[in-house]
């Protein structure tokens, strides 16, 4: 057993998502969202870095030696697997952990709408689940996954940095690809898949031009397609998406955007008030001919507007979510005010109002 299992076990007793080892600071775990520090001494930069290279692999320790920063995957059976980030900052070195259930929770289980796993049974498309880092991305395509891994009989292929979630093949052949082992990039990742007869392909973050391009190529020609954005909203969402090609290739862009776009789902992750736990709120797009139209137009900041009109599909706006939440007494005012994006819907309900300059 590595020495460092034991603030693994530790993580894993205290429902903690994250894990914070830092040279020159004592550990930490978040614990529903807060920050709480571990009873232990203060790290030292060599004992934590030989607790560190315990765990990674070399090809990392040798990446991580040459540039600073690395990613990969380290599982700890009947525990958990857990997204590791080796950095070096003033101090020495630092890792942060990410927590992945070995057991994926079901769509029914995390309470998504039914119209979240009818995405799970779609021949053909694109489907982007988008929100701020921690929200719960990774979790929401992991559930959609299982409804087609228990519903399809099809080829699936997974390509992340790392391997978060790992599933047996049930109904459909699953293959997980991590970038940096398996494969060389996502963009790299993607053009194999092409050729390796795949039916859904889910991609782990959509960071670049030429991984972006590719997702949506593969989508406009019969795949259906996952993948991740760090945007808040579905209209940020197709901007950003749009944005990154060259303004000369922007209109065609948005042509075949809007024809190959099925879904986006944005989330934001609130701690509850009621009890010890999380819960989410989700904006929910379908590309209904009228939204296409807004996207092929270039009208993104309309969309809001056919989402609101849309319920009969299952859509619903992000603030529209969260307000759900807060009357139900699950998140408090001053959290629904923070991450809403029109936060005057949310003024009224705070106690002491902030002056909020980004409103200036």
């Amino acid at each position: 057993m590595a020495k460092i299992d034991a603030f693994f076990k530790l993580m894993h007793e205290q429902g903690a998502s994250d894990l914070h080892l830092v040279s020159g600071q004592p550990p930490a775990l978040r614990i529903r969202g807060d920050m709480e520090r571990i009873k232990y001494k203060v790290l030292d930069n060599d004992e934590l870095k030989a607790m560190l290279y315990e765990i990674a692999p070399e090809a990392k320790i040798k990446q991580f030696e040459e540039t600073g920063d690395i990613d990969f995957g380290y599982e700890i059976p009947g525990v958990a697997r857990y997204r590791s980030n080796f950095f070096m900052q003033k101090n020495g070195c630092g890792a942060v952990f990410r927590q992945i259930p070995e057991e994926i929770m079901t769509a029914e289980q995390l309470g998504l709408p039914n119209v979240i796993s009818k995405l799970a049974s779609l021949p053909r498309g694109l489907v982007l689940v988008t929100g701020p880092t921690g929200s719960g991305k990774s979790t929401t395509l992991a559930a959609i996954v299982d409804v087609a891994n228990r519903t399809r009989k099809d080829h699936i292929i997974t390509v992340e940095d790392p391997i978060e979630f790992v599933h047996q093949s049930k109904g459909c052949i699953i293959n997980h690809r991590e970038v940096g082992i398996h494969t060389k990039s996502f963009s790299a990742a993607l053009r194999g898949a092409l050729r390796e007869d795949p039916d859904i392909i889910l991609v782990g973050e959509m960071r670049d031009l030429e991984t972006i391009s590719l997702a949506i190529e593969a989508a406009s020609t019969g795949h259906l397609v996952f993948g991740t954005l760090h945007t808040m909203s579905a209209p940020k969402t197709i901007d950003r998406i749009i944005e990154v090609f060259p303004a000369t290739e922007q209109a065609q862009i948005r042509s075949t955007l809007s024809d190959g776009i099925r879904a986006v789902i944005s989330q934001v992750l609130f701690k509850r008030i009621d009890k010890k736990s999380l819960c989410v709120a989700l904006e929910i797009l379908i590309a209904t001919p009228a939204a296409r139209n807004l996207i092929r137009e270039g009208k993104t900041h309309q969309i809001p507007s056919v989402i609101q009109t849309g319920k009969k599909y299952g859509m619903v706006l992000l603030d529209d979510a969260i307000m759900e939440l807060y009357e139900k007494g699950w998140i408090s005012a001053d959290d629904a005010y923070l991450k809403a994006n029109d936060k005057g819907k949310f003024r009224n309900y705070i106690k002491n109002p902030p002056a909020d300059f980004t409103e200036a």
